[in-house]
């Protein structure tokens, strides 16, 4: 489990700091990251519970915060297992015309 867990926290700490700085991150890194997450559940080396607190603990070391601060008490509702809440701040959108 212990390379798995590395390698899991070093990729959300990858999407989360390049979120924080306002980059994008490509969906196939969120998407095999997620497929990772759930590879460990069915093998029995992790729970989504474990998954999800040490995800929340690399959240916070970028961000300072925990995601349900950002995101809401209910986000795994929303977000379920194993869905990474990673998105990029949406960008202003000023009017081109008076229309």
């Amino acid at each position: 489990m212990q390379v798995l867990e590395t390698e899991l926290e070093q990729r959300w700490h990858t999407m989360f700091s390049a979120l924080a700085e306002g980059d994008d991150v490509a969906p196939a890194q969120r998407l095999r990251t997620e497929g990772m997450m759930e590879a460990a559940v069915l093998m029995s080396i992790a729970t989504p519970e474990s998954l999800t607190g040490a995800m929340d603990r690399c959240y916070q070391s970028v961000y300072g915060r925990g995601i349900a601060q950002d995101f809401g008490e209910d986000w795994q509702d929303f977000f379920t297992f194993p869905q990474i809440p990673a998105m990029a701040k949406r960008a202003p959108v000023y009017p081109s015309t008076k229309d």
